[in-house]
């Protein structure tokens, strides 16, 4: 973690009384924004925020999914608290999403992600991550599309879990959704992680910015 970061939750200040997308704004419960090491090398990015990240106001976190990313994480040595907390002491890796504002019924529209856009990239800019850990099929697609060559309809998360796409200044690992996934199939995410990412100059860096 970076000296001068003084919080891991929202670092950059970003709108928290956010009332662009109108649909949202009395179905949400709070604006969730990014959260982790402004100097990350690993950023990782859903969808959305489920139900128990807007309670605790943190992307990835408790029940729904949250857990279970904690967890990978963990093994990897990004997450160094268990993986039921509301705030996780983290480092070298920022959590963040598509859109902050959770509809109960629905997933975002094409034109919530597009408003939201904004945010992603100025955390994008900001962090300058080496790696992009995409979860979930619509992340995925999203990312890649803005960061690679390929077209829109060869991306398919389930194929592509635990492999690594060339990006534009960046590489992009995609993790299947974490509610939807296997042990095995998270035991593969690690052992990628693993072999072909953490093993070449990232993890001489890795740590080095420590709460």
């Amino acid at each position: 973690m970076d000296a001068t970061q003084e919080e891991f939750a929202n670092p950059f200040g970003m709108d928290l009384d956010c009332e662009n997308c109108p649909e949202l704004c009395g179905r949400r419960d709070r604006v969730v924004h990014g959260f982790g090491d402004v100097g990350a090398e690993f950023l990782v990015v859903g969808e959305r925020p489920t139900a128990a990240a807007e309670r605790n106001g943190i992307p990835f976190t408790g029940e729904g999914g949250g857990e279970r990313v904690q967890s990978i994480l963990a093994d990897l040595g990004f997450v160094r608290s268990s993986p039921d907390a509301a705030e996780p002491d983290v480092q070298n890796v920022f959590f963040t999403n598509l859109t902050r504002c959770r509809h109960p019924n629905r997933e975002p529209t094409d034109e919530e992600v597009t408003t939201c856009e904004p945010f992603l990239n100025a955390e994008i800019r900001m962090i300058n991550p080496q790696i992009i850990v995409a979860v979930g099929e619509r992340a995925l697609r999203e990312l890649a599309v803005a960061y690679t060559t390929r077209r829109p309809d060869s991306f398919d998360v389930a194929a592509e879990h635990a492999t690594t796409i060339r990006g534009r200044g960046f590489e992009i690992v995609p993790m299947r959704e974490p509610e939807s996934m296997s042990d095995e199939e998270a035991d593969a995410f690690v052992e990628h992680m693993r072999e072909n990412v953490l093993s070449r100059d990232y993890r001489q860096t890795k740590g080095r910015r420590s709460r």
